[in-house]
């Protein structure tokens, strides 16, 4: 990793009429597959948990250990799997398809049941929770307590994770994330760099993972969502996944670059406003597209919107 080297975070302002109601910080990062850091706006060593941004690599586990095969499952499970969804009914049938092929009955989804629902199969994390569920019937690993940190399926997990990251599995923090699994405290320059290595298309497993989200990006979160739409309009040369705690995390696909975004204040529409603005910067979306985003995602309303000022500097 880059030591030392700071330049300023972008700054993303909230317009009411034109006059600025708030104002929020992000840091941003830009890293290759190799694990070098290229550019940054703030510190590319600041740290946050990844969130759900972490759960194309959580999905390692089910194409790693013949899963997959086993119970015959798709690239749309694959990526509901790898996904925050709405809990739509047809997002919720894909997750049921994979505990019904596993065998695995419903009730030991450990994720919450979500205001105003009556299914664990309707949380936006249920179809990851389903995937380690799945892992556990392939390995005979416990059913009951998966979500626990010693349970194999999440050492498996880590040690998937520790071995993008080339580093020891130990060194890495975690803690539970809204859903009950355990996430991950990491640099961004690190978020960054398991994304450049996730787009790359060199790792056979992280090729089928990539493969599954940019071919059913509806499954990944839905209509009129972020990652969704960004996937759509992109044509399958950007992978984007959120967190929650204003996480973006974006890989431009087969060029082993990885762009990771935090907002300080934890602010989703201000992660999402810079990614656009540095999707562009980049030349990684042309501008009509960029254009299309940002009518999407940096209008508040018929009176508000977002402004972004900053740009990446070289490290």
């Amino acid at each position: 990793m880059t030591r030392g080297k700071r330049s300023t975070p972008i700054e993303v302002r909230l317009l009411r009429e034109g006059i600025v109601e708030s104002i929020h910080q992000v840091q941003a990062v830009v890293g290759d597959a190799r694990g070098r850091l290229l550019s940054s706006a703030g510190n590319p060593e600041f740290v946050s948990f990844i969130r759900s941004s972490l759960a194309p690599f959580q999905a390692l586990a089910v194409t790693t250990t013949g899963t997959m095969e086993r119970f015959n499952l798709s690239d749309r499970d694959l990526a509901i799997i790898c996904s925050s969804h709405q809990g739509t009914m047809e997002q919720a049938r894909q997750v049921f398809n994979i505990l019904w092929r596993s065998d695995i009955d419903p009730l030991l989804l450990q994720c919450p049941i979500p205001a105003g629902q009556t299914s664990p199969l309707q949380h936006n994390c249920s179809g990851k929770h389903a995937g380690m569920l799945a892992v556990c019937q392939q390995c005979q690993f416990s059913l009951q307590t998966y979500l626990q940190k010693n349970h194999p399926v999440q050492k498996l997990i880590l040690d998937k994770l520790a071995d993008l990251l080339k580093m020891p599995g130990e060194e890495l923090i975690s803690a539970q994330d809204d859903c009950g699994a355990p996430t991950y405290l990491m640099q961004l320059g690190q978020m960054a760099s398991l994304y450049a290595r996730l787009a790359c298309g060199k790792n056979l497993d992280l090729e089928r993972v990539i493969r599954a989200m940019i071919s059913h990006p509806p499954m990944i979160a839905g209509a009129g969502s972020f990652d969704t739409e960004v996937m759509q309009l992109s044509d399958g040369q950007i992978v984007s996944k959120s967190g929650a705690g204003g996480v973006q995390c974006i890989g431009l696909v087969k060029e082993g670059m990885g762009l990771a975004i935090k907002a300080i204040d934890g602010s989703e529409i201000a992660a999402q406003a810079v990614a656009i603005h540095l999707l562009k910067q980049l030349g990684w979306v042309n501008p009509t597209i960029a254009e299309n985003l940002a009518e999407k995602f940096m209008n508040q309303g018929t009176v508000g919107r977002l402004e972004v000022i900053g740009e990446l500097a070289l490290l």
